[in-house]
């Protein structure tokens, strides 16, 4: 009985000795909670992250939006009016609905007529801004300057051309409109300074041209299916240009060559210029005729 005692007694004593022990925890001095052996220690308040700084609204756009000129708001109107009218005078064509719809149109045409002689006005004033003075004018004294001024610089382009490039001429004996173009590429060559040579297709002759060579497979490499047949060819690159098909001008020829000789025309059009190799007996295009080979000055 004694150890059982010695328990009671410390059982009693315990509230008054465990402020000693510790002093911090309030179970020793709370008995209405009852008798246990421990407690569950107390959930430590939760942190709470610190509140998200919220975004500044953007600045309402509208307010930075420049104001609309009242001259688009009045086009604007106007605009829906006469398409409304116009529809309402189609649907229902009595003579009020047509009459409004005219009205509206006739404003319509007199301020776009306002408008041209406004800006007619404005181009006078401003030569950079004058149609008349770009490109082809339309005076007939001064088309007559501009169609001599423009002969006279594609001539003299024709005419560089020449120190390294040639014309090829392809013909056949029993074509009339060959025989109908051939004075004129002579004429050409005679006034501009460019050499032509002359290939038959067919080995007949051409008159003007007694040292026309025969075809020897070029007419197939440039795939020449309609003649009279002009290119021009540059001999030491073997680069060779279409230039044109038919019966054509002496102003269509310069025109062309002129275009095509131009470095931007190579290279948007790069399909219509062909390289036929010279000299290698194992190139499939090696039968095409001997050029004249000077050297680029």
């Amino acid at each position: 009985m004694k150890p059982l005692a010695l328990l009671l007694a410390a059982l009693l004593m315990a509230p008054t000795l465990a402020p000693a022990q510790g002093a911090r925890s309030p179970f020793w001095t709370e008995a209405w909670r009852g008798w246990h052996f421990y407690e569950e220690p107390e959930a430590p308040e939760a942190v709470l992250p610190p509140p998200r700084r919220q975004p500044s609204s953007p600045p309402d756009a509208r307010a930075n939006k420049p104001k609309r000129p009242p001259e688009l708001t009045e086009f604007d109107r106007l605009q829906a009016t006469l398409e409304d009218a116009r529809k309402v005078a189609i649907v229902k064509p009595s003579e009020e609905n047509v009459r409004r719809y005219m009205e509206l149109e006739a404003e319509v045409v007199a301020r776009a007529s306002a408008f041209a002689d406004v800006a007619q006005r404005v181009a006078w004033s401003s030569p950079h801004l004058d149609p008349s003075l770009q490109g082809r004018p339309v005076n007939a004294r001064a088309l007559e300057v501009f169609e001599q001024q423009t002969l006279a610089d594609r001539s003299r382009v024709v005419a560089e051309l020449g120190r390294d490039h040639v014309l090829l001429f392809f013909f056949r004996s029993d074509c009339p409109y060959c025989h109908a173009f051939a004075p004129t590429i002579l004429e050409f060559q005679a006034r501009h300074g460019i050499k032509v040579e002359a290939v038959s297709l067919d080995g007949g002759p051409m008159p003007g041209f007694a040292g026309a060579r025969r075809d020897n497979g070029i007419a197939s490499a440039l795939r020449v299916s309609q003649v009279p047949a002009v290119y021009l060819a540059q001999p030491f690159s073997g680069t060779i240009t279409p230039i044109g098909f038919g019966v054509l001008s002496e102003a269509q020829l310069l025109e062309r060559i002129v275009a095509v000789s131009e470095p931007r025309y190579r290279a948007m059009v790069p399909s219509t210029i062909r390289r036929l190799p010279t000299g290698d007996a194992h190139a499939p295009l090696s039968a095409a005729p001997s050029l004249p080979t000077e050297e680029r000055p």
